[in-house]
């Protein structure tokens, strides 16, 4: 059963409602047991990088355990965020630092925050964003993005007025800065596909 990390942070009942839809079975918990015996986990979130990560509290140190023994981890928004290293938001805050690079304000110039629809360039090499087309709109609300830097990663961009990391891949963890939950039809197959994955590597387990 794939567990939706629940920590009073933005969109979780939402992310568990699209999995139910599409007829994945999900739990939202913060139980460790239930984190250890997942078989998968998504950490999804809507507020400021140092609130979220705090909010976590222990709960980081085994998430980061679970997925660097190979479980795996989708983030979404914010839990995509703190997939990297540091973040720069209200103050100077560690991340996950499981996938390189650290997230910093989207650049002067152009509307901040970053809400609605972007058109996502996906590269045929990224199973998360397997089954959709090499371009798809996706939903954005965010103000910071993440400078990706890890060599190791796979990494799908968009383009708001510079090329930002909208998806990354690496090895059993993966990141969406946008809204699967709220990104239709499109964003619906990048959970089943993150639903899928679990259900294999629990069978070769």
């Amino acid at each position: 059963m794939i567990v939706v990390i629940d920590y009073n942070v933005g969109n979780v009942k939402s992310v568990c409602n699209a999995f139910r839809h599409i007829g994945c079975e999900v739990q939202l918990s913060c139980a460790p047991e239930a984190v250890e015996n997942a078989t998968g986990i998504v950490l999804p979130g809507v507020a400021a990088f140092g609130y979220a990560i705090s909010a976590l509290g222990p709960l980081a140190e085994l998430i980061k355990e679970v997925a660097l023994g190979g479980k795996p981890l989708l983030g979404i928004c914010v839990g995509f965020q703190m997939l990297f290293d540091t973040s720069s938001e209200y103050g100077q805050h560690n991340g996950l630092g499981l996938i390189e690079g650290n997230v910093v304000p989207i650049p002067a110039g152009r509307v901040i925050p970053h809400m609605g629809w972007n058109m996502v360039k996906l590269p045929a090499d990224m199973e998360l964003l397997a089954g959709i087309g090499s371009e798809k709109h996706f939903y954005f609300a965010h103000s910071f993005y993440a400078e990706a830097a890890d060599r190791r990663a796979k990494t799908a961009y968009t383009d708001y007025g510079f090329e930002m990391p909208a998806s990354v891949q690496k090895m059993n963890i993966y990141g969406t800065q946008f809204h699967p939950e709220k990104s239709g039809e499109a964003g619906l197959k990048i959970l089943q596909n993150f639903y899928d994955i679990c259900t294999r590597e629990a069978l070769t387990c």
